[in-house]
């Protein structure tokens, strides 16, 4: 029979979940600017408009990687949730990145 104190793995799946809100919002918007630069299409060299187009959507892509990233290296969501929370967040920033870097 147990005392009545709650164990300290009781809160896990509930803390995940809460915690897992904020990492896929970011991933989420994370996918949408990475998909925003990628549809972006110049129509010539002289398109300015459309290269700052993918450079800005490139940058926000990335930022919102890694704010995600950042939220999982705090100490109480490490505990909780795996590395590979990150995964899918950071995988679209190597994407951006690799867009931003082409250029094309």
């Amino acid at each position: 029979m147990t005392n009545g104190a709650p164990c300290a793995d009781d809160d896990r799946g509930r803390l995940l979940l809460v915690l897992a809100v904020p990492l896929a919002l970011l991933t989420l918007v994370a996918a949408y600017f990475r998909r925003t630069a990628l549809r972006i299409r110049p129509c010539g060299p002289w398109d300015d408009d459309a290269y700052a187009g993918i450079v800005l959507s490139c940058v926000l892509a990335i930022a919102a990687a890694a704010a995600a990233a950042a939220v999982w290296a705090l100490p109480p969501v490490r505990r909780v949730m795996p590395w590979w929370w990150t995964g899918p967040a950071l995988l679209l920033a190597a994407v951006a990145a690799v867009r931003w870097a082409t250029g094309t």
